[in-house]
């Protein structure tokens, strides 16, 4: 069974191909191409044109023949003035180049209009559909007829051919505020919360006064999507950026060789050693913001016991009593030295994630550290 406006389009493209064969219009020579193409646009589509009740539920009261008869008629309709021809703005985009309807065919399509707008009362959103159509035919380019059967098809939740119906009422009377209206409604449905909030912005322009309450209601609901879509845009970012930036603080740790090389120099580096001992205070702003050292923070913070070890440490307590003495002498311990201790270096590889592992004297993986 055909569940989408396209599957159904290719339903009645496969009828009209097989009517083509008895109404004279192809040759029965044709017959075996005809079939073969009606096959495979029912393989490609996910469709059974074999099965009768799918063709007439997607095709109606009216065949693809006649669908298409109606378009034509309401292309012509809506076809612009040559430039030069006086119109109102209002008027602008209804000139026919064939004859206007006559007024009894303006009543037909009053009925066939009314009849509609019964069926919807009733929620017979097909039944009104057609009437909406036949209405239509006998008066294209109506932009009224239009914005009503947008009206259906959204209640029908069949949204692109909303979409499509209120894009021809406002475009043949812009005036009409009531497709703008329906128009956002159909983009808000489609997921285009930008182009409904610009469809009820067009609304409330043409409505003047600041626009209807309804109008103004629609404009907002599309408006907080857009700023909701944009909040989840920005906020996919800055995580993204934030996994990025772990990610290298994870590069820094494995810059760690065997025996502490590398990421230890650095670690040293940051702090002001390097061999002199003599070293001014540590520029702490850089500290924090290294993705090395934020690493280790959170190896610290997440372990107790690494906690207490890195507490019992005498070199580490010994650069903690120089802190305490106010760096004993103006300067900062000797850091390369301290980073040469074999205990503070596989508590500092401990502390990046064991990012010296692999390397002589160091545990093998999955054993205990």
């Amino acid at each position: 069974m055909a569940t989408t406006p396209k599957q159904r389009l290719a339903l009645a493209i496969c009828d009209f191909l097989s009517t083509s064969l008895t109404d004279g219009t192809l040759q029965a020579e044709e017959k075996d191409s005809v079939d073969i193409a009606i096959n495979c646009i029912g393989e490609a589509f996910g469709v059974d044109p074999a099965d009768k009740a799918a063709v007439s539920q997607a095709v109606g009261s009216q065949n693809l023949f006649q669908i298409y008869s109606v378009y034509e008629k309401l292309k012509t309709a809506t076809a612009p003035k040559p430039a030069g021809a006086g119109s109102s703005p209002s008027a602008a985009g209804r000139s026919t180049a064939t004859a206007a309807p006559t007024d009894d065919q303006k009543k037909q399509a009053e009925a066939l209009k009314s009849k509609g707008n019964a069926a919807m009362a009733q929620r017979d959103y097909p039944t009104a559909i057609d009437f909406y159509t036949q209405a239509l035919a006998v008066h294209p380019g109506n932009a009224i007829f239009l914005s009503n059967r947008a009206a259906a098809y959204s209640a029908a939740r069949d949204h692109e051919s909303a979409k499509a119906d209120a894009e021809a009422a406002v475009a043949v009377d812009p005036q009409y505020t009531k497709a703008w209206s329906r128009l956002g409604l159909a983009r808000f449905a489609l997921g285009d919360a930008k182009g409904s909030m610009e469809a009820y912005q067009q609304g409330i322009e043409h409505e003047g006064n600041g626009g209807s309450d309804a109008m103004k209601k629609g404009y907002e609901t599309a408006k907080r999507r857009v700023d909701e879509i944009a909040a989840d845009e920005a906020a996919a970012a800055n995580t993204a950026s934030a996994r990025d930036v772990g990610a290298g603080g994870a590069g820094a740790g494995a810059g760690m060789g065997a025996g502490g090389g590398g990421g230890l120099a650095d670690l040293a580096g940051m702090f002001g050693g390097g061999g002199g001992g003599g070293g001014g205070m540590p520029d702490f702003a850089s500290i924090m913001s290294n993705p090395m050292f934020s690493s280790m923070a959170q190896n610290l913070m997440s372990n107790p016991d690494m906690m207490a070890n890195l507490m019992n440490n005498p070199r580490l307590r010994e650069m903690a009593d120089s802190f305490g003495r106010g760096g004993g002498g103006g300067g900062m311990p000797d850091i390369g030295s301290l980073m040469s201790d074999p205990s503070v270096a596989e508590m500092a590889r401990n502390l990046m994630g064991g990012a010296g592992r692999g390397g002589p004297g160091s545990p093998g993986p999955g054993a205990e550290r």
